[in-house]
């Protein structure tokens, strides 16, 4: 029991790839492999193959699993979303400019403290850093060994959710500083 979850019994006909469609619609959220290796009653490598076989056979329609978080998905492809935008009303969650160059630098400098951060920006980051960690992009991860123990910070789960990232390794590349001269 992963999650404090009772384990799913598999489909009665055996079709681990419904089964596996029917734990992540309830689901919603990710649910990591080995949860659903426990769930579905296969070893933790299986769940991979079984998620691709859900996947073809969701290909006809508007949904697809994704690996994404730790964990898998059921999503709607995102050709499909402007169907479903007019049912919900207008959300605007923007970020500042501020806040974005914060999430740069802890995504990619991960895990990083305040003062590193804002040495990094050259400006003060503390507002921004306590609005991405209301949303749950970042969070303490930790304690610096240094003088006053500053905290950590580092990239959430929820974080790699909304930029389809599985690993916080799937991150592009930096593009390489151009020479000063």
């Amino acid at each position: 029991m992963a999650d404090g979850r009772p384990p799913v019994p598999p489909p009665p006909d055996s079709d681990l790839s419904a089964g596996l469609a029917a734990i992540l619609f309830a689901h919603g959220d990710p649910v990591p492999a080995e949860t659903l290796a426990e769930w579905l009653g296969l070893p933790a490598e299986g769940v991979e193959a079984v998620a691709l076989d859900l996947a073809e056979r969701l290909r006809s329609t508007p949904w697809t699993v994704r690996q994404v978080a730790g964990g898998f998905q059921l999503v709607l492809r995102p050709t499909w979303s402007r169907w479903i935008e007019a049912l919900q009303p207008e959300r605007v969650e923007t970020l500042s400019a501020a806040a974005w160059e914060c999430l740069a630098v802890v995504a990619y400098r991960q895990p990083v403290t305040r003062l590193e951060v804002e040495a990094l920006r050259q400006v003060g980051s503390e507002a921004a850093l306590e609005m991405l960690e209301r949303r749950g992009l970042i969070q303490a991860v930790g304690r610096k060994r240094a003088p006053g123990r500053p905290i950590l910070y580092g990239t959430t789960p929820r974080f790699l959710e909304m930029f389809g990232l599985a690993r916080i390794e799937d991150l592009p590349p930096l593009p390489e500083a151009p020479d000063a001269e």
